[in-house]
């Protein structure tokens, strides 16, 4: 089940990036007193109470401007609270309740999203008073809080936590493969959606999703059942300036990977592979999700026979961190090797749920010790006593060792692709976790 999204939201330069980096805790947004400072959308794991979620920190709103940069970011920050489950809309004390206030409060009302308020910057005791003009705003009790100091954040947490819904996503058939369509705007992922669901598909329904704002397209292929989410930017947005499309594109992106089991990561051929197109890849790597690489308009290229294996090299020496993906080189204008999309997505998504058994798995590990002897760090050697596979999707192995601090990230990288040499996992990532085991060297 995906993790529930929580989008801050307010003014520009009201604490929301200080509230965001002490929550996650570390120092990710930027933080400086000059508005706009946040320019993109910022995501990050966080966890309340063994409450797990996704806070988004987005820029300020400014909803009369015309400002372009303050436009896209007022515009980033409603596709924030489109996708969002809950929403803390932050306010100042220190300012009190403004005009700006009011006209933000109006767009969350016209979200119908859950809204807990916030007054941050309550930071003395003669602020505390000015916090209750906030309940002007109608968004019910104003929680005070000073994200410099930590003050009153927990109860603000636990507000936000009351108001995530029991269930957020649907229960679908444990066998119907969840697949998320992801890239720039004009790669073609619309194309690829009409391609693979066409004349020999059956299209079961095309249903609203439970709190996304996103449409679900049911379908079958061969006697198995699928679903492509369709939050990558397939719905056109009126009048949005092209310049700005790139980062929309991201959160729609976020917001289909976190439900997917497989990402089909589109890319335009003539373009090649873009800033945007990695970052939209590392959300897909950092989730853990089976992917491959679509490369679209390939109708278009000039091509010799050394050429499909260059663009693949080319764009693998960017996205290297899911160099693990199977890459297919398809046009959706004249069909060539669509059919085989749907081919990768099924292969990955088996190899995903890939459960080796202990026997197996320490076979191969004790090949690997014995090819490459285990690192020795201030007269310590690292001594693997076993590994076994605690999960699947993706495939997360568990390593017993002596000391977990003489465990390099460089021999970790290497028992990895030993695993991958001695199993076929194919288009899935692979979690390591060094653990040590009491009292053993």
């Amino acid at each position: 089940m995906a993790k529930p999204l929580v989008a801050i939201v307010g003014r520009p330069n009201v604490g929301k990036s200080t509230f965001f980096n002490r929550i996650v805790g570390r120092r990710i947004a930027i933080v400086e007193d000059i508005p706009g400072v946040t320019r993109d959308r910022i995501y990050a794991d966080a966890k309340w109470q063994n409450n797990e979620f996704t806070l988004i920190d987005t820029g300020g709103i400014e909803v009369n401007t015309e400002d372009v940069l303050l436009s896209q970011m007022r515009r980033q920050a409603e596709l924030a609270m489109e996708t969002a489950d809950v929403i803390i809309f932050f306010t100042d004390a220190k300012d009190g309740l403004v005009a700006a206030d009011h006209e933000v409060a109006d767009l969350l009302r016209r979200s119908k999203k859950p809204v807990v308020l916030a007054v941050n910057k309550v930071d003395h005791i003669n602020y505390q008073e000015l916090m209750y003009e906030f309940y002007e705003l109608g968004m019910g009790t104003p929680y005070p809080v000073s994200s410099v100091q930590g003050m009153g954040l927990g109860d603000l947490l636990d507000a936000v936590i009351a108001e995530i819904p029991d269930e957020l996503i649907e229960d679908e058939k444990s066998d119907t493969i969840k697949i998320a369509i992801v890239g720039k705007p004009n790669a073609g992922k619309s194309s690829l959606v009409n391609a693979i669901t066409g004349d020999n598909r059956v299209i079961v329904s095309d249903i609203p999703g439970t709190t996304r704002d996103a449409i679900d397209t049911f379908f079958s292929a061969d006697g198995k059942d699928y679903i492509i989410i369709d939050t990558a930017g397939m719905r056109k947005k009126a009048k949005i300036e092209d310049a700005s499309l790139e980062r929309y594109s991201v959160i729609r992106a976020l917001t289909a990977v976190r439900r997917c089991d497989v990402a089909i990561i589109v890319l335009d051929a003539e373009q090649g592979v873009s800033e945007q197109d990695a970052r939209i890849a590392g959300y897909v790597a950092e989730m853990g999700k089976a992917c491959i690489v679509v490369v679209n308009k390939w109708d278009l290229i000039e091509k010799d026979t050394k050429t499909a294996e260059e663009f693949k090299n080319n764009i693998f020496s960017t996205l290297y961190f899911i160099d693990y993906a199977p890459m297919q080189f398809i046009s959706c204008l004249t069909g060539q090797r669509v059919h085989k999309v749907l081919e990768l997505v099924n292969e990955v998504n088996e190899k995903s749920h890939l459960h080796i058994s202990t026997g197996m798995l320490n076979d191969a590990i004790d090949d690997a010790v014995m090819m490459v002897s285990p690192p020795t760090s201030k007269g310590r050697k690292l001594n693997i006593l076993y590994a076994t596979q605690v999960g699947e999707a993706p495939p997360h192995f568990i390593f017993f060792v002596n000391d977990c601090e003489l465990m390099p990230k460089s021999y970790e990288r290497y028992l990895e692709n030993h695993l991958r040499k001695s199993f076929d996992f194919t288009g899935t990532p692979i979690k390591i976790t060094p653990r040590t085991r009491g009292g053993q060297e």
